[in-house]
């Protein structure tokens, strides 16, 4: 495992993190406590540092199976997770005062309860769990986060980036007041290639890219007759003829590079590492075959520039969350 720094905050992270929505009991579904702590203390064998969850992932499940496993292993494991929005909504909207969504009371009363459900003394990264760059300097959340720095509660601060819209984010990494940002990033989606990941090098803002597989699509595994089971976020997010739509794109970019379907999901994590600018790149993992197969493209060595140049002509716009 090779490590990198987390912008500016002092933090050193492995390449490649882990995950932790996945594991809550909500959205996906299907994870079992068992095995989730299996997957996570192998990942941690295995020299992984920095272990994503949020205080909404099961209604802080995930973030007390994050704090087991940290605690029982030790040695120095970075922690982040999010706070959400007071208000509840998923993305930001525009036009709301960020009182509605980040009060100082709500942001200091989500830190306590990470706190207690991780039983941790502090928080490596605390995340804002959406953003909405009109808050940028608005807002009682910067005299909170500064507060809860002060104390030693949290040693970082960052924001979670709305799902496809890198570029509302970009103010606030240019105001300084942000120390990482966690955003949608890989082979589909190229679009933080556009502007954001020059910024946050340029400013070092540490970058945690998130869904590198796209939800599973860049795993290869799903397809016309792919299911899920009722209740899972999946199953509405592939709806419809999204599932063709994705084997049909998943195929192309195995034609053109000349790789095995079971390679895609390392050349996919490859590509995201491949970007100077990514700190670490967190796939979900729930289970010790994942995360041996995943924690092997955290080498340092990326992609070459060859199947990096062909993946450009196969970015998608488009949202599937939506």
């Amino acid at each position: 495992m090779e490590y990198r720094g987390l912008g500016r905050s002092g933090i050193q992270v492995s390449e490649v993190g882990y995950g932790a929505w996945g594991i809550g009991g909500s959205g996906w579904l299907g994870a079992e406590d068992r095995e989730s702590l299996k997957a996570l203390h192998r990942a941690l064998e295995l020299g992984v540092t920095l272990i994503d969850t949020a205080l909404g992932y099961g209604d802080g499940h995930s973030e007390r199976l994050v704090g087991k496993a940290v605690r029982e292993h030790g040695g120095d494991i970075v922690v982040a997770t999010k706070i959400p929005p007071k208000n509840r909504v998923w993305p930001a909207p525009a036009g709301i005062h960020p009182d509605e969504a980040f009060p100082a009371d709500h942001v200091r009363a989500c830190v306590e309860q990470s706190l207690r459900n991780t039983g941790l003394d502090v928080l490596d990264v605390e995340q804002f769990h959406v953003w909405s760059d009109e808050w940028t300097g608005r807002g009682s959340w910067r005299e909170a986060i500064e507060a809860l720095k002060a104390e030693g509660k949290i040693r970082a601060f960052g924001v979670s980036i709305n799902d496809h819209q890198p570029a509302n984010g970009i103010q606030l990494v240019e105001s300084g007041l942000v120390d990482t940002v966690q955003v949608i990033y890989n082979v589909f989606d190229q679009s933080p290639e556009d502007e954001l990941l020059g910024i946050c090098e340029t400013r070092n803002v540490g970058v945690l890219a998130r869904v590198p597989f796209d939800e599973g699509a860049l795993t290869g595994r799903i397809g016309p007759g792919t299911t899920f089971p009722e209740g899972d976020f999946r199953a509405r997010y592939f709806r419809g003829d999204r599932k063709q739509q994705v084997a049909d794109r998943v195929q192309a970019i195995l034609d053109d590079l000349g790789v095995e379907r079971d390679e895609l999901p390392e050349v996919a994590l490859r590509y995201v590492l491949s970007h100077p600018a990514v700190s670490t790149v967190i796939p979900g993992m729930r289970s010790v075959r994942n995360v041996e197969r995943n924690v092997a493209a955290g080498d340092g060595k990326g992609l070459p520039d060859e199947q990096l140049r062909k993946l450009e002509a196969h970015r998608w716009d488009r949202n599937f969350y939506a």
